[in-house]
């Protein structure tokens, strides 16, 4: 009996061993570093895929075989930010100058699907059918469509290439049409705040404030933050193309957003953004008949005074706030100290939990068509995290955030020669989609800045 416990110990000694981050120490993080290096380098040109059928331009894919052939929208975005950073680090001229037609074949071929409505989809595959076959089967005002990520994706290939923008200008209404379309058909009239259509393809499938809540009914902090650095990017292309008035009137607007977004979602009681809840009955007088039979109208006396309801639920896209600079310093601070800190919540081994295990809902099955947001690790989730730590100069918090990632790729790379899509939080197993690219080669970004050199970022 002794010999058998001995040998069950053992043996439960190795899978801990196993099932567990890397420690984070300086020679760990130098030979994960490097495994990463060595990897991504190799394996860069596996994002770009060649024009045919409803592409017509080059584009950037996640890889991986589960999107093959697709171009996604804030994948192709984030992708390139990556890819920049390879670039600059393991690249010359002559594959700088390749890569562009990758890049502006990104926002091309989404704006090619564009059109006065302002709809655009939020992926394109190969055999796609055209815009207007699409739109038979599909209302674009009762859905969701391409996340505002198309100007910052525009915007940050322009900065690059020293503000010239003309590439884009034949499309730029397009982009307007589209940009205008949140703001005209996806904006809440009482709060100003932008909402989902519904609950399909919001880039964070499952994300609870969001996931099987009435449709036009979530105001998400992960969407608002996304359309102020949107109105922000298109002011900054409109001035590249010498559109001043143009770039004026999407600047106001993205003011006006930065103050309903901290109107409506910083929630005093908790220090974090949430989501908001829109879906409130109307504030409506009595009718003359009721009035004249003298019934009892109820509410009338003090109708609510407030437009919409805080979600206090705890997912990781309060952080974006920071990322976009929507905090305040004093709000930064507070998310820092109260969220950012909290081992029991989203700080885990492996970076930021999706959600926090403290909610109910927290699950971190394998799930495809939803993927899971529901507690695992995604990479761009750290990396977003990371930039609003920088953001708001908490460069030990976006040390430690860089380092977890670091370990947690590094360590994928070693063990099955590719990363996947996403991670347990608190040892790092992969948990679906085996080759997965993608913003996961983001990872490079975050050590650059660890080694203090030149740093690509996003828009």
């Amino acid at each position: 009996m002794k010999r058998i416990f001995i040998i069950l110990f053992l043996a439960g000694s190795v899978l801990s061993a196993v099932a567990q981050m890397p420690a984070r120490t300086p020679e760990n993080i130098e030979k994960y570093k490097q495994i990463c290096r060595k990897y991504i380098y190799k394996e860069m040109k596996g994002m770009y895929r060649e024009p045919g059928k409803a592409l017509r331009f080059p584009f950037l894919a996640p890889g991986s075989n589960q999107y093959l052939d697709m171009l996604w929208d804030w994948d192709s975005w984030l992708s390139n930010v990556a890819l920049r950073q390879i670039l600059l680090e393991n690249g010359n001229e002559k594959d700088s100058q390749e890569a562009l037609k990758y890049e502006q074949g990104c926002v091309l071929n989404s704006l090619s699907y564009g059109g006065m409505d302002g709809w655009i989809p939020i992926w394109i595959e190969r055999d796609s059918p055209g815009r207007e076959e699409m739109l038979n089967v599909r209302n674009p005002w009762k859905s969701n469509m391409h996340k505002p990520t198309l100007a910052q994706h525009a915007a940050f290939i322009v900065k690059n290439m020293n503000g010239d923008a003309e590439w884009l200008r034949d499309d730029f209404y397009a982009l307007q049409a589209f940009v205008s379309k949140y703001l005209n058909f996806h904006r809440h009239p009482t709060t100003g705040l932008i909402y989902w259509e519904t609950d399909e393809a919001i880039g964070v499938d499952n994300d609870p404030s969001t996931f099987y809540r009435p449709y036009g009914s979530s105001g998400s902090i992960f969407l608002n933050a996304l359309m102020y650095k949107e109105l922000q990017a298109l002011s900054y292309l409109a001035s590249c193309l010498n559109l001043s008035d143009i770039a004026k009137y999407y600047g106001r607007e993205a003011d006006i957003l930065l103050g309903k977004i901290r109107e409506h979602c910083w929630d005093l009681r908790d220090g974090f953004y949430y989501s908001v809840d829109l879906n409130l009955r109307p504030i409506e007088k009595p009718d003359i008949e009721s009035l004249q039979s003298g019934k009892l109208n109820l509410h009338v006396g003090q109708p609510r005074t407030y437009d919409c309801l805080i979600q206090r639920l705890s997912v990781w896209s309060g952080f974006m706030a920071m990322w976009a600079n929507i905090a305040t310093s004093q709000q930064a601070k507070i998310m820092v100290e109260k969220h950012f800190h909290d081992t029991t919540s989203f700080n885990a081994p492996a970076g930021i939990r999706t959600l926090s295990p403290l909610e109910k809902m927290y699950d971190t099955r394998a799930s495809g068509n939803p993927s899971s947001w529901l507690g695992p690790i995604w990479i761009n989730v750290n990396y977003l995290v990371f930039r609003g730590l920088i953001n708001y100069r908490y460069y030990d918090e976006a040390k430690e955030l860089a380092e977890k990632t670091i370990l947690l790729l590094g360590r994928d790379f070693e063990r099955f020669g590719a990363l996947h899509e996403y991670y347990l939080p608190d040892n790092g197993e992969p948990i679906l989609n085996k080759g997965f690219q993608n913003w996961n080669f983001l990872v490079l970004n975050m050590a650059a800045w660890l080694d203090n050199e030149t740093v690509v970022t996003e828009f």
